[in-house]
């Protein structure tokens, strides 16, 4: 082990990022030969292979997948004590990976920019993914905080409530649903739904709302990978949407989409920030959850009149 070095980390990590030699050779800076002699050193050092060599590419072997999990590890480190001498140096400056769930990418960049507002000298990354992907992100140690309605389980991590979160029903003006008080579950339950993937937060949500309700996701409706395809579906008049009130200011405000006054909803979640609890907490990570806790709840978009909440009931 002693005789390992940086350079043999990284190239074990280009190698794994871009599954061919000539390819990380590029991203390195070095020719074919010289990465191969790194790898060689590696496995020579080691006394194992850290990769399959097939004819579709390098692919890693469980002594490969360990050492690429501790040089990811070893490469965050650096990259945090970078950050760390930077703040010592030259007060409130360094890097965040900021990885959003994609309910969550309507109000993050009004976020990001108050924030960087106030610490400029801040660099900010913006990750948008769904559930599973943010998630995984955190497990390979890709983000440095990420803002979700729900911590993961199974998961090291910690977590900072920063704001409200309500989830509602809506459809277009031409439902006949639109204007009726006190709608039961029971009256939504044979209506078609607009619904994200398996395992996505909302999804999750509306489940757990029916759950009452006998064979309600047997056959759920349509289901549909972006908040973006069901607001349009929605408005279309393919169906009524379970969805995040933080997703549809634009659209209720323009009269295209209705809340449903629904007994029940609307379903208030709340916005967490979450980062591992296994790594350096930096002082950037700190600053950003200092600002999350005090000021982020005011940027989360609101569903105003004549078209808000209140106005239909539903508060």
């Amino acid at each position: 082990m002693r005789n390992i070095t940086l350079r043999h980390l990284r190239s074990v990590l280009a190698v794994n990022e871009t599954g061919k030699i000539s390819k990380a050779a590029n991203s390195l800076g070095l020719t074919g030969p010289a990465v191969t002699l790194q790898l060689q050193q590696m496995e020579q050092e080691l006394g194992v292979l850290l990769f399959e060599r097939l004819s579709e590419g390098m692919r890693p072997t469980a002594a490969g997948h360990a050492v690429i999990d501790a040089a990811g590890a070893i490469e965050e480190r650096l990259r945090i004590l970078g950050d760390e001498i930077s703040m010592i140096a030259n007060g409130r400056k360094g890097s965040l990976k900021l990885g959003v769930v994609s309910t969550a990418k309507y109000f993050a960049p009004r976020i990001m920019a108050a924030f960087q507002a106030q610490n400029p000298e801040i660099r900010m990354d913006l990750i948008v993914g769904n559930r599973g992907e943010t998630i995984r992100s955190l497990q390979e140690r890709n983000l440095d905080i990420a803002l979700m309605g729900r911590p993961p389980r199974g998961l090291p991590v910690d977590a900072q409530v920063f704001g409200d979160h309500p989830l509602v029903i809506v459809a277009n003006q031409s439902h006949p649903l639109v204007g009726r008080r006190d709608i039961t579950k029971e009256e939504l339950a044979g209506e078609h739904f607009l619904i994200r993937e398996p395992g996505s937060g909302t999804r999750i949500s509306l489940e757990i709302f029916f759950s009452g309700v006998p064979g309600r996701f047997e056959h759920a409706g349509s289901e549909m990978a972006s908040n973006e395809t069901i607001k349009q579906a929605a408005i279309a008049g393919l169906g009524i949407a379970f969805i995040s009130a933080h997703t549809i200011e634009l659209e209720v405000a323009a009269g295209r989409l209705f809340v449903l006054d629904v007994v029940g909803l609307p379903i208030r979640r709340e916005w967490y920030s979450v980062w591992r609890h296994d790594r350096i907490f930096t002082p950037t990570m700190a600053a950003f959850n200092r600002f999350l806790a005090k000021e982020g709840a005011k940027y989360l978009p609101v569903v105003t009149k004549p078209y808000s909440l209140t106005s239909l009931g539903m508060d």
